[in-house]
């Protein structure tokens, strides 16, 4: 398989084949780093610094297939690390958690009147559940990789999505979503 290629190639060293990674999958990156940080220049600078320690942290990659979970969830942690630093960083337990930057109106990826219905369905979640259904529902991600992110164990972050979306269920008149 390409991917796991061109990780090889990246463990041994080659620059190119570790940017070839990134920009295979740079869209999913930006949106992810944007949901976090809320601007363009921060999500960009939470990328950076992901390539950085990418490249530096290449090499402890065991498993190769799982290249793009892993770097997203490098990606995450220097967000909340640049969001802790700025003194901007949002616990969880907080209404409006920093995924929540996602849905708001200078977000070049927000898509008019569908994403404020989802703001409003999403403002009845706690923040751990929407966390969660926003890392797998908007950003496409896999529980694991939910569960790495979030530091939650796999069975929790499967419980806040099922209930999450439960909620919303009741929330919209009983529907199935």
């Amino acid at each position: 398989m390409k991917v796991n290629h061109l990780v090889k190639q990246a463990q041994k060293g080659n620059k190119e084949a570790l940017l070839q990674l990134i920009l295979a999958d740079k869209d999913a990156y930006y949106r992810l780093a944007y949901a976090y940080m809320g601007n363009e220049h921060d999500a960009m600078d939470a990328m950076e610094d992901m390539i950085v320690t990418l490249y530096e942290k290449i090499d402890q990659l065991k498993k190769r297939e799982a290249f793009y979970s892993w770097s997203k969830t490098i990606l995450v942690n220097r967000c909340k690390t640049l969001l802790r630093k700025q003194n901007r960083f949002v616990p969880l337990e907080d209404d409006k958690g920093p995924l929540f930057a996602a849905l708001t109106d200078d977000n070049p990826y927000r898509d008019t009147e569908s994403e404020m219905n989802m703001q409003v369905l999403l403002s009845h979640l706690n923040a751990q559940q929407r966390e969660a259904i926003e890392l797998r529902y908007v950003h496409d991600l896999p529980y694991q990789t939910i569960a790495d992110i979030t530091g939650a164990p796999l069975g929790t972050i499967k419980s806040r999505i099922s209930q999450g979306i439960q909620k919303l269920e009741i929330v919209i008149g009983g529907g199935s979503l």
